[in-house]
Formats: C-alpha cells, structure tokens, sequence
C-alpha cells in the first residue's frame, strides 16, 4: 500500500512477454519482432521470461513463472488467451501491444484484466520506456535518454516524432507512456503514477481527449500541485450542446473550455509541437513561479525590440530597471549603452557589461524575470559571456534565459549554456514565450490554490423556492424558462433583476407602462422564442401609453406571423434602465461534454457574436477567481472610468458571478443561461434580460457529481467537545492549513513522526505538504481537528491561536469501491477522544461517497493505534508482503 499501484506496471522486477514463435509470421503482430529487438537492445534492471503459447504447453507448465508485467505481443484472439494465463500467473499489470483492436474485443480484454486484479495498459497501445530501468517495453524507437523529464501521449506515431525530436536535442526522459485508444489504463491513471514518481521533475502530455472530466481534473490537478504539467491538445469542435439555443451555446467552443479547465488545474497548455519542448525545458529548470515583467538585456537594438513587441503581444510586461538600480548600473556598462525600456548593452557589450547588466536586473524587485538577447559581434567572445550567465544563474534566484541568435560563431557558448541548463533559443520570440509559459504556469498555479464551497459568504439564497420553480416548469414538459421565470430564478439567488410585470392585454400594457413610469421597453414573452429581437419582439424606449398600445398588437401580430407555432404569453412591461453610460455585459453558463457547466463573461448586448468577447470559468468561483474571470475579457479594460464614463461597481459584478457560481453548484438542471445585457454602472449591476435552459438531472448529480471539479466540502464541517473540557472543530482540510500541518509534524516525537510515516524525518518535504493541503476532495478526502485557545500576544494582547491537532485520512483504491486510511493526532491531544472521532468522520464520509470497504496498514508495534482500531470495529491480519505491518479492514 506504500507503493503506487501502478508500480508493477511502470517498475515491475519481473516481466514476462508472450510472443509468437520468431519467424512464424502468421503467429505474429507486425510489432512483435520489435518489442523483442527494443526490450533486449539493453539491459534492463529486472527479469525477462520470454513465453511463446504455442510451444510452452499447459497453465501448469507456467505454475511457477512469477512476474509482475506481462506483455503480450500477440493477435487480439490469441492475446486474449494470454492475457487469461497472466492472471492465473499473478501478474499485478499487463502491457497488450498492437493496434486496430476494436471497441468490442477490448471490452473483452477489459473485462478479463477487471477479474483477476490486472491493471492494462492497452490493447492499442505502442508500450512504454522507463530510460533509469533498462527498460524498452516499446515499439516507438529506441530507449531514450535518461532524464527527468516525463512523457504522456495518446498518438503512437507523434510518440516516435517526440522521441526522434529529443535525441537530436539532448532531451532526457523518466518515462515515456503511449496510450493509444481503448487503453484500460488512461490518461488520468498515468498522471496519477508521474506525480507521485520521484524520477520525474516534470511532465508533459499530448492528448487528443478524456473520458471523465471529473477523473482528469482530479489527476491533473494533483500533479500540476507536485510538478510542472505541459499540455499540448490536438483537435477543436463545437460546444457540447450541439442544439444550443442561447448566446453561451453559440459562443462557446469545447476547446476555450479546454483551455479554462488546463488553467484552473494549474497547468501550461501549448499549442505547436516545439512549443512543448520549450516550456517543458524552462518549467524543468526549477524556476520558482513568478510574475510576468520580462527585463530583457540585448547587445542589439533590432532583437531586442522584437523581443519586445512579442511581449507586448503575449501580455508580458516589460520589466523596467527601478531609477536605483540603473543609476548605479549606468556607470559599469558602454558609453553607448541605454536603460530606458530595454537594457540595450550598445554593440560594444563585453562578458563584463553583460554580468553588471544580468546581476543588476536579476536583482531588481521590479523584475521577474531576465532574457539575455546576444547578436554575434566581431571581437566578442559569445562563449565568455555563457560563462558570465552560467556563473549568475544560481545568485538570481529568478528564472534566466537566453536568445543566442546566429549559429557557427557561438556553437561553444551553446555548449556552455547547455551544461549549465540555461534555456537557450535561436529566436526572441521563441525565448520571450518560453517566459510566457513560467508566467503563466505562475498564474495557473493561483487559481490551482482556490477551493471555493459551494455557497459563497454572500446572504443565502432561495434553493427551495428556485427547486421548486424548476420542478414546476419540468413538470410542464418544458426546458425553456419564459423571462418571467427566468427573472425569478435569478431573484432566488438574489441578483438584481429588472422590474419585469407580464401584460396579457393592450389595455393591460398601458396601465402597467403608466404605473412604472415612461420610457419602457416591451418584449414578447414565449417559451419557443430563443432571441426576441430576431423576431421584432423587442421595442425600446417607448414613451407613452398610446405607443405601448399599438406596439403592443404590432408585436403580437408580427410574431404570430413569424413563428406561426410558437407559444405567447404575452408581452413584458419594464422602465428602462435610466443610466446611459452603464456597460452592457453578458454573464451566461453552458453545459460542456465532458467538463460541466462553464461560467462565460463578456461584453454584451444585441452584437454579442459579433464582438465575441468572451473568457470563461469552471464553477466553483470565488472573489479571487471571480476578478480573474472579469480580468480575462477584453471588456475589462472599459470597466474602469472610460470616455467620460465613471468607473463600474466592480464588486457589484464579482457579487453577480459568484451568484452564477452557486447557481451552477447547487442546481444541477440547468443547462444553458444567458443574462444579457447585464448592465453595470457606478451604482450597481442589473440583469435587463435573461433566458434560462433547464433539463432533468441525472441520478449521479447528487453531491455536486456534475461538477468537473468538487466545491470545498463545507457541509462535513462540526464541532465536538473535547474530552477534559474545551471544544475542536473538524473539517475537510484546504491549501490554507499547509503552515499548522507542517507544525504538527515537527511537534510530534520521533516514535509518532515514524508509526505516521514509517521514516525518520522531521518535517514533510514541501512537494509531500503540497499534496497532502491540496486535494479534490473526490477521490480522497481528509478531515482536520483544528483547536483554537487564546494566548498573550508580543504587546500583551490577547491572541487567538490555530492549531491543527489531529488528521484522517482516505485514499480510493483503483477498485473504486475501498479506501486506505491513514490517522495522526498530536502527541499532547491523545486520548482526548480526537483520534475515535476523527476515524468516525473520516469513515462517515466515505459511506457517504458510496465505498464498501476502509483498509490501511499500521505496524504491529503500534498497540496505540491497534486498540483504537479494533474498538471502532476494524479486524487486524497479517499482512503477508511484511511480517512488521498489521492489515486493519473495516465494512463500511
């Protein structure tokens, strides 16, 4: 249970490869004969027993075979029997190499590898390499070379290129994993295994798309927390809502989803296959995360202004040396030499102004990163100034990296920046959006932090009355919400609305327009009418009683005409909004395939397609991601005063997103939204018009399920009282508690630090602390006892003090139906009773995600932890891979 479970497959000692008879082509896959000249091309670490079914005879003849991987080479009819003898063997994992197995044979091989425990990569899959083992499992190329750098690719043939690419390169890997289609183990499982493998400083992937949303989200999520993640996605297509109806279906692409979900994951997406290698090389670098103002110190007006102009290009900034810094770096550099925008060395730049230049910016509190741009100069030793960079490189602290532009003339500072991993490029641009990436992996990893609850701090809103408004309307047999409903939904989640009165007659329209007060705007009101302007329905600024008559019967004449089937209610009577210089604004959600509802913001109003400004957001938000979202839009830069025009209530819109949010967690019917406009002035926002598409919500919707990415789980929130007096609350743990986790550690003994960890150490490395903070509270869950006391500050005052006391712990087994445990309690609170409650929450909670089963390992030394588990009911055997461990099992 200390290891991954994918470790058979990805480290096994044993491996086991059924192959056809060599030279008996009619026995053989087209890759046979390969994996055998890859897998034996070198050494590999562990054990090979070649097996050729046809010769090897009975099961009973294999008996004694122990392996941990089988590899099957073999015919899909064939492979299917083999994969059947590895099972009977004990193989923990199987490797089915080969292409053009269909849907339904792979089910079959699927099913078998279910039956007897074995985890499949494949069938359809072009294997994998692990460059530290030996081991070439793989008909994509030779063994590629050593390095911490990890590969994941759903495209067999780009596999090859990507491998290909990096010999020529000097790029090393810690695995490369072929997926291939139908794989029983994906893209998510593979993630799983690369976060947690200590040979791998960072990952990149290309894939071509997911199966669960949910399941992606959650193995990205956790590896973008431990390491660099690079992303480079093929493919674009039509939203998932093909027969969208509103503004938010006809302008959201499936892939700008894809996009909001790499971000929100803490992930870098590229788009082109160099791309990938670049920001691979920089993240790989150990850069810390930083902001995104780019000094850039060039030799050469020309490059360097390019670099420039790029920057501009991809949002960067250009780090500008702070008055200080270039009045006492002036005097150390060329005569001709400038520090207006760029740090321009002039032409007669040595090894020596490059240094002064370098260590100054690298420096600087107004930079946050340095891009050296060095043109090839008669006189100038290119390779002394590598050394100067390589010698910097670790004093900065900052993320250093290098344009080298020509080719003959500098081949030896190459190899100077390349031993000293200074990311080198042969164009600015190349160099200036490799930074882009740190920047926004930096970015990324911010919003990755946010684990927004469902409900907001705002007042809570109406779900009886929205559930029940939504009930009625399906019971009706109709998805579409009138104007009237709609305004009312989103009045239970207390976003302002329009006063909005439905008139069924001329005369009625007139009386209501009067008691309103002039001018008003009319609009007809049906269920079957997607945009009311499309069909005259919509009339604005409309003065006075008798143009509220005659536009009336216009209108319902005109429609009637137009759209012969649809259903009129009626016409809606509202005042117009009275502000001239508000924004109009468009907030809408769409219901994505596979990632969920998705919040849209933009700029509104009847030109929406046509301006087509939009950013978009994976619910759940808070303020922190809400003012992202509204930062993304090219709208944005309008909200503040414009033209004239007094600056926005912004907190006003950040409130009105967040209602959305709560609408898109708690209300898993709804399918599309569009309030457009929304308009926002200084004063306030105000949703002028709205139109809401409801469907029924599938049974699994239950506990947010249709979320791609589960809210923080407030609702497990509770607070007990402590044995001896006093109080603890328990709740789920958060990103936030990583400081109190990290001192509960340190505090405990040395015999608690080792029956928790089974090691010595004496605090938790920040990529494990960083784990253990941030989960997804999906496929695991863990729940902290926190105990608040008060205690006498440095100036006599009184203080509160948070401590984190206690920790439980579950982890879903790949089986999805059982979960390993974990417990530790600080050595001061034993036997206060938080180690009892702490497993009956942490029990109480997997119950409620649906699993059978809680197991976990304890040493059998550990007669504390022994009794406690037994009086909760837990049952103690040996655990027969180590005679030192207890396997403690509980029915849940």
């Amino acid at each position: 249970m200390d290891k991954h479970y994918l470790t058979p497959l990805f480290q096994p000692e044993a491996i086991a490869v059924f192959v056809g008879k060599s030279g008996d082509t009619d026995n053989q896959i087209p890759q046979a004969r390969a994996l055998v000249e890859f897998i034996t091309a070198q050494r590999y670490s562990g054990k090979l027993i070649f097996i050729d079914p046809h010769t090897t005879g009975t099961l009973a003849d294999l008996a004694q075979t122990r392996a941990d991987l089988a590899i099957i080479a073999l015919p899909p009819d064939e492979a299917l029997a083999a994969l059947e003898v590895a099972g009977r063997i004990k193989c923990k994992a199987a490797l089915m190499i080969g292409s053009g197995v269909a849907a339904s044979e792979a089910n079959q091989m699927h099913q078998v590898a279910k039956r007897h425990g074995i985890h499949l990569l494949g069938p359809n899959s072009l294997g994998f390499q692990r460059p530290r083992l030996g081991l070439n499992a793989s008909v994509v190329g030779p063994l590629a070379t050593k390095g911490p750098l990890a590969l994941i690719s759903q495209s067999g043939a780009l596999t090859a290129s990507i491998l290909d690419w990096a010999g020529q390169n000097n790029v090393g890997f810690s695995t490369v994993i072929s997926m291939g289609p139908n794989t029983s183990v994906d893209l998510s499982q593979a993630l799983d295994f690369l976060a947690s493998d200590a040979q791998t400083h960072s990952i990149v992937v290309y894939m071509e798309g997911i199966s669960s949303a949910r399941r992606f989200m959650s193995a990205l999520r956790a590896a973008a927390n431990a390491k660099p993640v690079v992303v480079l996605k093929a493919g674009r297509k039509k939203a998932g809502n093909e027969a969208a109806q509103t503004h938010s279906g006809a302008i959201v692409g499936s892939d700008e989803v894809f996009e909001a979900a790499l971000r929100r994951a803490g992930a870098v997406r590229v788009r082109s296959f160099v791309e990938l290698f670049s920001a691979s090389k920089c993240l790989a670098s150990r850069y810390r995360p930083v902001g995104k103002r780019l000094a850039i110190v060039t030799n050469g007006g020309g490059p360097g202004v390019l670099a420039a102009d790029w920057a501009s290009e991809i949002d960067l900034e250009l780090g500008k040396l702070s008055p200080e810094t270039a009045a006492e770096l002036k005097p150390k550099l060329a005569a001709l030499a400038s520090l207006n925008d760029l740090i321009d060395l002039s032409e007669e730049a040595t090894a020596e102004h490059y240094r002064a230049a370098i260590d100054a910016a690298g420096h600087d509190k107004t930079v946050d990163g340095v891009l050296v741009v060095h043109s090839p100069k008669s006189g100038i030793d290119a390779a002394d100034i590598a050394r100067a960079m390589a010698d910097l490189k670790d004093r900065l602290g900052k993320p250093l990296l290098c344009c080298w532009m020509g080719d003959a003339s500098v081949g030896e500072a190459r190899d100077v920046l390349g031993q000293a991993a200074i990311p080198a490029f042969r164009t600015p641009e190349a160099a200036v959006g490799a930074f882009g990436n740190i920047a926004s992996f930096y970015q990324n990893q911010q919003l990755l932090q946010q684990t927004p609850p469902p409900l907001t701090h705002l007042a809570k809103p109406d779900l009886e009355g929205a559930r029940l408004l939504i009930e009625n309307v399906l019971a009706e047999r109709r998805k579409v919400l009138t104007e009237m409903e709609s305004k009312a939904l989103l009045s239970a989640f207390h976003i302002p609305v329009t006063q909005t009165i439905l008139a069924r007659s001329a005369n009625e329209a007139m009386m209501i327009a009067t008691q309103l007060g002039y001018p008003v705007a009319l609009k007809i009101d049906s269920p079957d009418i997607s945009h009311k302007s499309d069909v005259n329905g919509v009339a604005l600024n409309v003065m006075n009683a008798v143009g509220v008559r005659d536009i009336y019967q216009n209108m319902i004449q005109t429609v009637s005409k137009l759209q012969p089937g649809a259903r009129i209610n009626g016409v809606t009577i509202q005042k117009m909004a009275s502000n001239k210089r508000g924004r109009e604004l468009y907030i809408g959600l769409v219901t994505d395939d596979p990632f969920g509802p998705v919040i849209a913001f933009g700029a509104g109003g009847t030109m929406i397609e046509l301006i087509n400004d939009r950013a978009m957001a994976l619910p759940p938000l808070n303020l922190f991601l809400a003012r992202r979202l509204i930062e993304r839009s090219r709208t944005n830069e309008t909200l503040d005063a414009w033209r004239g025009a007094t600056a926005v209530d912004r907190e006003a819109l950040e409130h009105v997103l967040l209602r959305v949010s709560e609408m898109a967690c708690e209300l898993p019917q709804l399918r599309e939204m569009d309030i457009n406009p929304i308009i926002v002035d200084e004063s306030g926002a105000v949703a002028v018009d709205a139109r809401i598409v409801i469907d029924n919500a599938s049974a699994s919707a239950r506990n947010y399920a249709h979320l791609a990415i589960l809210p923080y789980p407030a609702r497990y929130e509770q607070i007990w009282p402590m044995r001896g007096g006093g109080e603890y609350t328990i709740r789920p743990i958060h990103p936030d508690d990583a400081e109190m986790l990290q001192e509960l550690v340190q505090n405990l003994s040395s015999e608690s630090r080792y029956f928790r960890f089974v090691s010595s150490m004496k605090e938790l490395p920040s990529s494990m602390l960083s784990r253990l903070t941030l989960i997804d509270y999906d496929s695991e869950m863990a729940l902290v006892a926190i105990h608040r006391e008060r205690k006498d500050g440095p100036n006599g005052e009184s203080v509160e003090i948070q401590r984190v006391v206690g920790v439980s712990r579950y982890i879903t087994n790949p089986d999805k139906s059982s979960c390993e445990f974990s417990l530790v309690v600080a050595d001061d609170f034993n036997g206060k009773g938080l180690g009892s409650r702490l497993m009956l929450s942490i029990m109480e909670e997997a119950r409620d995600k649906g699993l059978d089963e809680m197991e976990g390992l304890v040493l059998a030394n550990n007669t504390g932890m022994l009794k406690l588990m037994k009086s909760l009911g837990f049952v103690a055997k040996p655990f027969p891979d180590d005679p030192d461990f207890k396997l403690l099992t509980h029915t849940l």
